[in-house]
């Protein structure tokens, strides 16, 4: 079995045209010279034919099929297909079975392609294991989801990892417009685009030259060719051909974390423009609003703190509003705590002053409660100061402050900044000489 028996039967002109498109050499792939660039490691074991296995990681689009494909070209190996989604133990050990055979005849090496390979269970990719330690098969594993988190440590120790960067816009319209020349693609219709067309594909694709590509296929076999027979394909068109722009969005995924993280520093940055277009594309993905309004509430605190201490009471206002009102409503709630946050001066004073606290608990001696701040005193005899050594009540004093110990240490915890309310508390810590 090799990579063209993978082919179904009939008109290649039936697979769509992102198929057909795909990259035969190392050359013709666009967009990662990163890692396939001249000198780079990958593009050398690949020239050597001195490959290991690989974990392909990056977003879907990005080439990751293409590249294992390219892969068995360009070494010449047997290819087997199997993905993560549909493939059971019986199918893998059938694989292996083969690449087997392959090896013990001498005839050819064996690469294994696995795509969403995040999907496998501990069982299957443990199957793997000891035909990927001993040669008899090269997996080239594919997943958009980070393979730190979603696969085996054991395989993962394995195999090197190669992330696949989103293909930016040019790189895009490139490949868009190689497709409308070439034999494989639509050369045979005649298409022309305007530039402006391309760009709309490229952009509304976000990085995803299969979507990209489809797109333009749609567009290709659905517009009316002129008096002349060729296809011209204009911004219009290209707008109805994508449709609603999808967005690259995985709820148990990178994308998932990775808008999140960039909301909670935007608003930690004090960026509120920033703030709203990460909310607005969460929400517009169908994020829990509750989830949102939570990590709010976490970052009133964490970030901005006594600097201003409405922020918390918003975030929580916030997050009782949300549950009480639903969506689409709450998107205006949510957009109004994220603004006043971002807006807010900022201090962390308070979650440093817990994490030192916590580590010193942790990795200290235990200080012990002095006598006069426990709620019971044992008085005994070998204790002489027992009547002198009394807790002083502070409302009984002017100002309703007096000094006394309250821990047998220096340490100091929290360090107030001078950003909004914490000038205030930092300046009368100081006058109090705390």
């Amino acid at each position: 079995m090799d990579l063209f028996e993978q082919t179904p039967p009939g008109d290649s002109a039936t697979r769509p045209l992102a198929a057909r498109m795909r990259p035969r050499s190392i050359e013709e792939i666009l967009g990662q010279d990163r890692i396939l660039g001249p000198g780079k490691l990958l593009r050398r074991a690949i020239d050597a034919d001195r490959l290991n296995s690989i974990i392909l990681y990056g977003p879907p689009g990005s080439g990751k099929t293409s590249l294992a494909e390219v892969i068995a070209l360009v070494t010449q190996r047997a290819f087997e297909r199997s993905s993560g989604a549909i493939s059971n133990v019986a199918d893998l050990r059938n694989i292996v079975s083969r690449a087997q055979r392959r090896k013990t005849t001498g005839s050819q090496e064996t690469i294994v392609f696995i795509d969403e390979i995040h999907r496998f269970n501990k069982a299957q990719q443990d199957i793997l294991l000891p035909h990927v330690e001993d040669g008899t098969i090269t997996l080239v594993g594919a997943t958009t989801h980070n393979p730190m988190f979603f696969v085996n440590s054991p395989l993962l120790s394995r195999s090197l990892v190669f992330e696949l960067a989103p293909l930016s816009d040019e790189v895009i319209v490139e490949l868009l417009r190689r497709a409308m020349v070439d034999e494989r693609g639509l050369a045979a219709y005649g298409v022309t685009a305007d530039e402006d067309a391309l760009m709309h594909l490229a952009r509304a694709s976000e990085g995803d030259a299969r979507r990209a590509l489809n797109a333009l296929e749609i567009a290709a076999i659905t517009t009316r060719s002129s008096a002349d027979g060729n296809i011209r394909i204009t911004r219009k068109i290209a707008e109805e051909s994508i449709q609603k722009k999808m967005v690259v969005y995985d709820r148990d995924g990178d994308g998932h974390y990775d808008t999140i993280s960039a909301f909670i520093k935007s608003v930690r940055g004090s960026d509120p423009h920033a703030a709203v277009y990460w909310l607005a594309k969460m929400l517009y993905a169908g994020e829990d609003p509750r989830f949102i309004a939570r990590r709010l509430v976490i970052l009133a605190s964490e970030d901005i703190g006594n600097a201003d201490p409405r922020g918390l009471t918003v975030a929580v206002s916030a997050m009782e509003a949300v549950e009480f009102v639903g969506m689409p409503e709450s998107q205006i709630i949510l957009s109004q705590a994220a603004t006043y946050l971002a807006s807010a001066p900022k201090s962390n004073a308070s979650y440093v002053a817990i994490r030192q606290a916590l580590s010193d608990v942790e990795n200290g001696r235990v200080l012990p409660v002095p006598n006069h701040l426990k709620n019971k005193k044992i008085q005994t005899a070998d204790n002489k100061d027992a009547e002198n050594d009394k807790y002083i009540y502070p409302h009984d004093f002017e100002d309703h402050i007096v000094n006394q110990e309250y821990i047998a240490t220096t340490a100091r915890y929290y360090l107030p900044s001078s950003q909004g309310y914490e000038e205030t508390i930092a300046k009368r810590l100081k006058q109090w000489g705390r």
